[in-house]
């Protein structure tokens, strides 16, 4: 019998204070079959603690305390990798891919987070470094494949809602932009970037894009200052990048904002779809 897949991705903010906060009483309404996890700042036992009865792996930032991703289950992973680029690359705690057999059918699973960035500092050398081995690793993951989470840029302008003001802002730089621009082009396809730059489509198609069309956001994120939650001055940085065939399942994609401030568990917003198998 067919069934779809409901699959949700969500920066956390720390493991440990999400499940405090209310995370578990919204999985157990949400009915999600896989679950995703960025900015884990915890350990696997922490992980355990917080989703008992789900399958989970994981990978921790060599810094405790920080970053850190992780791909739940309701069933078992039975292969599952972190390596994204050679040892130089700074990718601990932010890629984690799994392999899920679903109905005999294989789906690739990311949960990844991209570094925040500082423009004109090395953490923005480390986040291009990041960006460029993700570029390099999408055309291997396979036919039916989703990379997920916290992806820390902002496409284009419907996806920031005070865009004007962060055009030279990590998240928002010509250069990132530009990432998406290939990532999510037609494959093979010539494609001339935000930044000018040159380069080659990919063919990944941004689920949330597709699904809501050209309007502002649904954002993702919202800064702690001000009352940017109550007046959705967000930012949507936290994806679904399907592959074409598996984008073709997609049958329903929703961001779950929190009815209010103080009912949030984290300060990004889950990011739900469901996939068709």
């Amino acid at each position: 019998m067919p069934r779809n897949l409901r699959v949700a991705s969500v920066n956390v903010n720390g493991i440990r204070a999400a499940a405090r906060k209310g995370m578990l009483p919204w999985l157990e309404t949400a009915d999600v079959d896989v679950l995703t996890l960025q900015e884990v700042r915890g350990e696997a036992v922490h992980l355990a603690d917080a989703l008992p009865g789900w399958h989970v792996v994981n990978d921790e930032a060599l810094a405790k305390g920080r970053a850190g991703v992780a791909i739940a289950a309701r069933q078992p992973i039975d292969i599952w990798r972190i390596e994204l680029g050679d040892e130089n690359l700074d990718s601990r705690g932010r890629w984690v891919e799994a392999d899920l057999d679903i109905d005999g059918e294989l789906l690739t699973v990311v949960s990844a987070y991209v570094h925040t960035g500082e423009d004109g500092t090395e953490k923005q050398v480390a986040k291009y470094a990041f960006l460029d081995a993700m570029e390099n690793r999408m055309p291997r993951l396979g036919e039916l494949a989703l990379i997920t989470g916290d992806l820390n840029v902002g496409h284009r302008e419907l996806d920031i809602r005070n865009w004007r003001g962060n055009v030279k802002k990590a998240g928002f730089l010509p250069r990132e932009r530009a990432y998406f621009d290939r990532f999510t082009a037609a494959a093979g396809a010539a494609v001339t970037g935000t930044d000018g730059s040159t380069g080659t489509g990919l063919g990944w198609v941004d689920v949330g894009r597709r699904w809501a069309g050209e309007v502002d956001g649904p954002y993702s994120w919202w800064s702690s200052r001000g009352k940017a939650f109550d007046t959705d001055t967000g930012w949507r940085i936290d994806y679904h990048l399907a592959t074409p065939a598996l984008a073709e399942r997609v049958v329903d994609y929703r961001v779950v904002r929190a009815p209010s401030w103080d009912t949030r568990w984290s300060d990004h917003a889950p990011v739900v779809a469901d996939y068709a198998f």
